[in-house]
């Protein structure tokens, strides 16, 4: 998928995810859109870092852990952002869990990457 793709995805996405999720709230479009773009460079960044760090405590938990890293990601996303707000540790796991899916989705109807 193209940059620009993946980008309107993930802001498909986190629109979605506050929509669903009670504790997640965006204020305006351009919210929405820098928060996509945020959240596209701490996924690509800041969460590899973090799941190396946490790699044993994910082990013991059988992955389980792996939820509160991306909720932290998530949770770092909107401290980034003004106008994208989430209420709680609660609510940015389930922000993460909701986007992810919602991704996943909307990339499976859009069908596989075209190599280029």
């Amino acid at each position: 998928m193209s940059l620009l793709v993946h980008w309107i995805v993930l802001a498909v996405a986190l629109w979605v995810a506050s929509n669903v999720v009670s504790g997640v709230a965006i204020g305006s479009w351009s919210a929405l859109l820098l928060g996509a773009a945020v959240l596209g460079v701490v996924n690509t960044v800041v969460r590899p870092v973090m799941t190396l760090l946490t790699l044993p405590i994910t082990i013991l938990t059988l992955g389980l852990f792996y939820l509160v890293v991306n909720g932290a990601a998530f949770g770092l996303a909107a401290a980034l952002v003004p106008g994208f707000d989430v209420a709680s540790w609660v609510a940015a796991i389930l922000g993460a869990l909701v986007t992810g899916v919602a991704a996943w989705l909307v990339g499976a109807v859009l069908g596989p990457a075209r190599p280029a």
